[in-house]
């Protein structure tokens, strides 16, 4: 018995409902013949009692289904001769919840219980014939109330079942993409990584068996191959795990920063505050910010420095990357597909990323990336 509409809250509806029930029960019981005096003023609190627990049905049937029994007995007790409509609501919202054999039993104990009220506070005539209408009135909408709570139960289980089938039809769908994307991935590109990381290799062994210096760039594309073809090899093995294994980290992060001093950028990594555990996709979007921000200080900035900043601050982590090249105050970067990436990375935690020149020359990648610290 639901009466809410969209946008409304649970608890406004279960109140509707429970002040209705009261007003009911208290309007039925003073528009018939009742005792006045303390027994009067006692069976109206009790008919509003049972009518308001209600409101309470959702987070505690149990206990709202015993309060409403205690309730329709004392009432009836008091002199009030109403239908337990409370108790009714109860039931159903006792067996919706799974509580079935528990409201047969305590509706078996309630109706043991009304009759051997009435047999006490009623006589004669009177009392045999409230017993006889309770005996067929009571267990046919109990009855009722029971088939309500239990189709609505039924119903939400097939929905649940049906969101969980749907939800695991997704889930099969996103596995079989992400295992097509790995393939082609690794058709398209392993081949051709492999044929420079193996043209390379030999290219630095001849020089090396002929007594020539290897130049610096033929190591650093070198490097770069076995790089790569790490990094394929990661992300292969991600897409095919469902993700749980990041390709690279902030651990790593050092590592990056020798493999770019190879190429003959000087590049001086800093890390500011005492480091802690950060969550995967905070350490995995860190690191590929700064490989990003390095490899466009590499190809496009003509610098002979890059400064990498790591600060690991209580709510988040920080990271700065600057170089010294030609980049002028006055001029705007250019939004390339690097930039992008990185932008859409950071946004996607919740971060912020600053991407500018600055006004003593060179450029600057800043990110500030949110933390739920892990250890």
């Amino acid at each position: 018995m639901d009466i809410r509409r969209p946008g409304v809250p649970a608890w406004a509806g279960d109140w509707t409902i429970a002040v209705a029930v009261a007003a009911l029960l208290l309007g039925t019981g003073v528009s018939q013949a009742h005792p006045g005096g303390g027994a009067g003023l006692f069976g109206s609190v009790v008919l509003t009692a049972g009518g308001l627990a209600l409101a309470a049905r959702r987070r505690a049937p149990v206990l709202v289904l015993t309060v409403t029994g205690l309730c329709a007995v004392g009432y009836l007790a008091a002199g009030f001769d109403v239908l337990s409509v409370a108790y009714l609501v109860a039931v159903y919202a006792a067996v919706r919840a799974g509580h079935g054999a528990l409201a047969v039993t305590a509706s078996v104990a309630l109706l043991l219980g009304l009759h051997v009220t009435a047999l006490l506070f009623r006589d004669g005539t009177e009392r045999e014939a409230l017993t006889q209408a309770r005996s067929v009135l009571e267990v046919a909408w109990l009855i009722a109330a029971f088939a309500a709570g239990e189709a609505l139960r039924q119903a939400e289980r097939r929905a649940e079942e049906a969101e969980r089938t749907k939800e695991e039809t997704a889930r099969r769908r996103a596995d079989e993409e992400r295992l097509h994307i790995a393939r082609e991935l690794h058709d398209a590109l392993t081949h051709q990584i492999s044929v420079i990381k193996v043209q390379s290799e030999v290219a630095v062994h001849i020089a090396r068996r002929r007594g020539e210096q290897v130049p610096e760039t033929l190591l650093a594309i070198q490097e770069a191959g076995r790089e790569a073809t790490r990094e394929l090899r990661a992300t292969l093995g991600a897409l095919r795990d469902d993700g749980t294994i990041p390709p690279r980290a902030l651990d790593a992060v050092p590592e990056l920063v020798k493999r770019f001093q190879t190429t003959g950028l000087k590049t001086i990594l800093t890390i500011e505050g005492r480091p802690y555990g950060v969550p995967v996709t905070v350490g995995r979007t860190a690191y590929r910010i700064v490989q990003e921000a390095l490899t466009n200080i590499a190809r496009h900035a003509d610098a002979t420095t890059a400064f990498v900043r790591i600060e690991y601050r209580p709510d988040s982590l920080a990271l700065r990357v600057d170089d010294d090249g030609e980049a002028a105050a006055d001029t705007a970067p250019t939004p390339g597909i690097g930039l992008l990436g990185m932008r859409e990375r950071v946004t996607a935690l919740g971060g912020r990323l600053c991407a500018e020149p600055l006004s003593e020359g060179g450029f600057t990648v800043q990110a500030e990336l949110p933390v739920e610290q892990t250890s």
